[in-house]
């Protein structure tokens, strides 16, 4: 048994916030209350300390199978653990794309001895070719919890809607990438002065995910169908999904911390380590994220983990692959740029990383109640540290050497501790 002493627990599903002892049998939850310490073996004296729980990631890449240099199952569910959450959800781009039996197979047994739940989603296409529906049914009879083509969108209207009208029936979201090529000259930096001060011919203009998003609203609402907005960007592109949402669109959103924390100038500054699909906008589109985040128009943040190696990031800007790692900073960012300078709480906050991707997967997770699964997070909201090393494959982040505010002390994945800064 593991107890849990004197932590400020803070649950967004009840909306409890009080000092509180939490003891854990086995993977539950056993009691929470005030709690005699005899005779259980392992104590953790969490006074001044903030307990909540797991947190979720509803959107990470672990290469896995395919890019295994890059980051694995196992050493990504680890860099999760470090930054407090205890599930996940893979998105399908790997090498085979998973819009099969045997690769989701493959991912569900190497998952098995993860340090974390680690959930995989299906591909809406074959192939990842926007052309032919997968077979849904029987990727979620082995497993699948979701289904997305993430890193491309889907163009042809007549097959995303046909995979909406399925997704409806079967009661699963759909996780769309929303940009269309036809706007970007160079993907990962945004269309206007700093593309041209990197001497690049152009950019992604910021209508090629606002055209897209309005697209897919339209056709969420008109289907009825379950569907995440991926990685916003624009601010357009918030008050669509804000305008979807008053009409009943069944849409939710979710916002990347480098969404939030950084612009398009951070990329003047990291280069590539900045460059990312869709990219970082200006600061009147990072004031409409954070405003959304605040009403709810953005329900849940999203790492996009999207791990590279350094030789592939050491490449020119236009040959360098797109995406960061993201996992160990998350939630520093969030208390640093959210609940320090923009005045949210740490309820709100971890609301989008907890219930919120929960009830988009339909998880029995993220919450904290007796009897519910021991998935907990213990952190420091005030202790400063400097972001150096990770325990990813990768390090490809702009945050590195970076002040933040926010540390993971201890990751308890089903009554297991899983990581420990100690």
């Amino acid at each position: 048994m593991i107890l849990i002493k004197n932590g400020r627990l803070i649950d967004p599903k009840s909306k409890r916030d009080e000092i509180v002892d939490i003891l854990i049998e086995e993977d539950k939850i056993k009691k929470i209350g005030k709690i005699d310490e005899k005779n259980i073996e392992k104590v953790i004296v969490a006074k001044n300390m903030i307990v909540a729980p797991g947190l979720i990631d509803v959107h990470v890449h672990f290469r896995d199978p395919g890019f295994t240099q890059k980051e694995d199952i196992l050493s990504g569910a680890k860099s999760a653990a470090r930054g407090g959450f205890t599930t996940v959800v893979c998105m399908a781009n790997t090498k085979p794309v998973v819009d099969n039996v045997q690769t989701l197979n493959y991912i569900k047994e190497k998952s098995k001895k993860a340090l974390i739940n680690v959930l995989q989603v299906g591909s809406i296409t074959k192939g990842f070719e926007g052309k032919e529906l997968t077979n849904f049914e029987e990727l979620l009879d082995h497993g699948a919890v979701g289904f997305s083509d993430d890193g491309l969108p889907i163009m042809d209207v007549k097959v995303l809607y046909e995979a909406m009208e399925k997704a409806k029936k079967l009661d699963v979201p759909l996780s769309l990438h929303e940009e269309d090529p036809s706007f970007i000259k160079t993907a990962g930096v945004n269309d206007g002065e700093i593309a041209k001060q990197l001497g690049l011919e152009g950019g992604a203009k910021s209508c090629a995910e606002d055209i897209m998003v309005a697209r897919d609203c339209m056709l969420a609402l008109e289907s009825g169908a379950k569907v995440s907005i991926q990685h916003i960007s624009s601010g357009v592109a918030v008050d669509t999904v804000r305008f979807a949402k008053s009409l009943g669109a069944k849409v939710y959103a979710e916002a990347s911390p480098h969404h939030f924390t950084l612009s398009e100038k951070d990329v003047l500054k990291h280069k590539t380590l900045a460059k990312m699909n869709p990219p970082l906008r200006s600061e009147e589109d990072k004031a409409k994220i954070i405003a959304g985040l605040k009403d709810n128009t953005i329900e849940i943040i999203a790492t996009d983990h999207a791990p590279h190696t350094i030789e592939e990031k050491n490449k020119v800007f236009e040959l360098s692959p797109s995406g960061i790692i993201g996992l160990e900073t998350s939630l520093a960012l969030s208390i640093t740029s959210l609940v320090k300078n923009e005045n949210f709480t740490l309820m709100e906050v971890l609301e989008k990383m907890t219930i919120n991707p929960a009830t988009l997967y339909k998880l029995n997770r993220g919450y904290i109640e007796e009897g519910a699964i021991a998935d907990i997070v213990i952190f420091d909201e005030n202790e400063k540290w400097i972001v150096k090393d990770f325990d990813s494959k990768s390090s490809n982040s702009p945050f590195i050497n970076e002040e933040l505010t926010g540390k993971v002390k201890y990751t308890i994945s089903e009554g297991k501790i899983v990581y420990t800064d100690k």
